[in-house]
């Protein structure tokens, strides 16, 4: 009976995780853009991602990041932002994941830089499929400035947030 207990509650835990990730995924897209170049944002329901991610595990984060890109894309009604957020948040998600291996939580702004490139190129590589045009490409080098940047601001950000909770994860 205790596991069904304990099941619950980390059901519950990543309920309020996706919860809070669409919630801050809403409120930033509120706030204009901090620099004038396209596709460049923070990035801050990626905390929650990596705040998962390091708190409980790849798969955990997996479920949190889907079912919150799902769930924006219909509140927001643009299925077309779906596929690019998708694409960049699995491409993230894929290398914070490896690369969580190498920094540990005191380090993770580092992981989360990674992840921001990482989401930046899926992003990329999803614009080529849809629009079948390479040119996009030239873009590269602007968002993967743009993605280290703001990544690691996520990362701080998640940092402090993972201190402060951590007596309460599990």
């Amino acid at each position: 009976m205790e596991l069904k207990k304990n099941n619950t509650r980390h059901t519950a835990v990543l309920a309020l995780l996706t919860a809070a990730a669409l919630i801050i995924f809403t409120l930033e897209s509120l706030i204009p853009p901090i620099v004038p170049i396209p596709g460049i944002k923070i990035g801050l329901a990626n905390i929650i991602t990596l705040f998962t991610l390091y708190a409980y595990s790849g798969k955990d984060a997996t479920a949190v990041l889907i079912l919150r890109i799902l769930l924006a894309a219909v509140f927001a009604g643009q299925i077309i932002s779906f596929w690019y957020s998708l694409a960049g948040g699995i491409m993230c998600l894929i290398a914070m994941n490896i690369f969580k291996i190498f920094f540990k939580e005191d380090k993770m702004m580092f992981t989360s830089a990674v992840g921001g490139i990482f989401h930046n190129m899926g992003q990329l590589g999803a614009a080529v499929l849809i629009t079948e045009n390479t040119a996009v490409l030239w873009y590269a080098p602007v968002l993967i400035l743009g993605g280290t940047i703001c990544g690691y601001f996520t990362g701080i950000i998640c940092s402090l947030v993972f201190v402060r909770l951590k007596g309460f994860i599990h």
